[in-house]
């Protein structure tokens, strides 16, 4: 078998620095925690924000350093032992009947889980927790000037987000743990770090999974050994659960050959999702897109009109479409929904209560089926001038990060944040060229005044055949750019707790507005479903496992 581990906290020795008193860090702690529970910043007052609590942060790690757990020898020194490992699943416990933020976030719970196990010796995990990196490659990890490779991207500002949320989830535990009667009998009590913090959170973020329960009644978040060291690829999810064997079983997506690198298809993820919770960059994603937030402005006079023709073909007024690497740039949904606010009165008529008004409605996400060819010119100008505004907002070009990368000596870091700000850049170019093109096409076909596309009983098989993105009918299909929204805030439970036990003085505010995808461990597309179990595993840029 491997090497065996021993289990340590380095409390002397280099670098360790001199103790602090509980006093002091529970200050450091309540200071780090008022100001992530502060109401939002103001308009580009955010990296002002970042800063500010980063600073907090590394005031913390540096009176902290030393004390966190670590294990000698290498990863590769306890693969043997690996083998016969079975899933860490969450589990609860006497402060987990009584904390409502762990109640509520089963990716919390099992880093808890994570940690808890790692500080055990007998640990029957620890052969699996001694295999998973020491550091991750996700925003967390980077330093201040990496981090402002991200400025002016659509990802700069889930980066902030998931980096004041750990802050803040970090600062509500620590005082948790010191004041909770249940909490006194944890292993962490005498030692829980920053950077203990944030390696459970990176390891669960880049590989929980939900499988199901021991009596299938529903599913439970796990970290699965071995199988969540496989890389990504593009392909098709081929890992499913085995209720009957009750197992994980995966499926490959190609040969492969004795000693050679399985891969697996993570999901449909962005770049961005990549980097923000997987910790890399995948070249060539076929899946990648950048966010364009659209809606129907209320002082529209034809408002009612277009809310009611959109809620027909179940879309909303307002909602956050994507622009595709891929073709076609743009989906069915948002074909429709431009189709729907390009209209003019008479065409929202007639397909409110025109003669064919069911049938236009139908159609509304085809392209085979133009409402006019007016409409159409408007909604590709539209198109085109929205992502060329969406351009303007960044301070570099495509030509100045490609040579950037090639004439400067960069960390690992800093090439996957300009990769990812290079990568939004070249699918925002593509799509003004795109939409040039359309709007030009469309311009000609209403100058010669070729005739209209009309719907018949018998386009249905031209219908079905079409890219599959556009199959109709839209309001069956749910909306797959619209963000996910979860159950329960992190930073609204946290509020509850923090005002109900006083910790930051009656400060009861929501952070940084909305809910990002990383707030919660990056809850919403990294938690798999039985038939959708993995598509959250990587720790860097590169793609190879250390």
């Amino acid at each position: 078998m491997g090497k065996k581990s021993r289990v340590k906290t380095q409390k002397s020795g280099t670098g360790a620095t001199a103790t602090v008193s509980p006093k002091e860090m529970l200050n450091l702690i309540s200071e780090l925690l008022q100001k992530c529970s502060s109401p939002p910043p103001g308009p580009g007052k955010e990296w002002e924000e970042y800063v500010q609590i980063r600073s907090l942060v590394e005031k913390i790690r540096k009176k902290q350093k030393g004390l966190s757990i670590v294990f000698d020898g290498k990863r590769d020194d306890y693969f043997p032992e690996l083998i016969n490992i079975s899933p860490l699943l969450v589990n609860s416990g006497s402060l987990y009947s009584q904390d409502r933020i762990l109640q509520a976030m089963g990716n919390i719970t099992l880093a808890f889980h994570l940690l808890c196990e790692r500080a055990n010796p007998s640990s029957f995990w620890l052969p699996y927790i001694q295999t998973l990196p020491s550091e991750y490659d996700t925003p967390l990890y980077f330093e201040e000037d990496e981090v402002q490779y991200l400025q002016s991207t659509q990802a700069i500002h889930d980066v902030f987000s998931q980096y004041k949320n750990t802050a803040r989830q970090y600062a509500y535990f620590y005082k948790v743990i010191q004041t909770h009667p249940n909490a006194s009998k944890l292993p962490l009590k005498d030692s829980f770090t920053y950077d203990d913090y944030r390696w459970a959170v990176s390891s669960v973020m880049t590989r929980q999974n939900q499988i199901p329960t021991e009596d299938g009644s529903r599913v439970t978040l796990a970290l699965i050994p071995l199988w969540d060291m496989c890389n990504h690829t593009n392909g098709l999810i081929t890992t499913g659960y085995n209720l009957e064997d009750d197992r994980c079983e995966c499926v490959a997506l190609q040969d492969f050959k004795a000693g050679e690198q399985i891969y697996i298809f993570y999901g449909t993820r962005s770049n961005a999702e990549f980097v923000i919770h997987s910790g890399f960059f995948f070249d060539n994603n076929s899946h990648d897109r950048v966010k364009i937030k659209l809606g129907v402005s209320k002082s529209d006079r034809l408002y009612a009109m277009k809310a009611e023709v959109l809620a027909r073909a179940g879309i909303p007024t307002s909602s956050v479409f994507a622009l595709h690497s891929t073709e076609p740039a743009i989906s069915a949904q948002l074909l429709a929904f431009l189709r729907v606010f390009c209209m003019s009165e008479e065409e929202l008529k007639e397909h409110l209560i025109g003669e064919h008004a069911i049938d236009k409605i139908f159609t509304l996400g085809n392209s085979e089926f133009p409402v006019s060819w007016d409409n159409e010119v408007k909604l590709w100008t539209f198109l085109e001038a929205r992502a060329s505004l969406l351009l303007k907002t960044y301070k570099t070009t495509v030509e100045g990060d490609k040579s950037f990368l090639e004439t400067h000596d960069l960390t690992p870091h800093a090439i996957m944040a300009i990769k990812l700000r290079l990568g939004e850049k070249e699918i925002l170019e593509k799509a003004v060229k795109s939409a040039a093109v359309s709007r030009e096409y469309y311009t000609k076909q209403m100058t010669d005044g070729a005739p209209l596309p009309k719907y018949e009983e018998s386009n249905i098989a031209l219908l079905e055949n079409t890219v599959a993105d556009s199959r109709l009918p839209i309001v069956l299909r749910n909306l797959e750019d619209v963000e996910e929204q979860g159950d329960l805030k992190i930073d609204e439970a946290i509020d509850a707790e923090v005002t109900e036990n006083g910790f930051v003085n009656g400060q009861n505010s929501l952070f940084n507005g909305t809910k990002s995808e990383n707030e919660n461990l990056s809850n919403e597309k990294s938690n798999r479903g039985t038939e959708d179990a993995k598509e959250s595993s990587s720790e860097s840029n590169d793609e190879v496992k250390e």
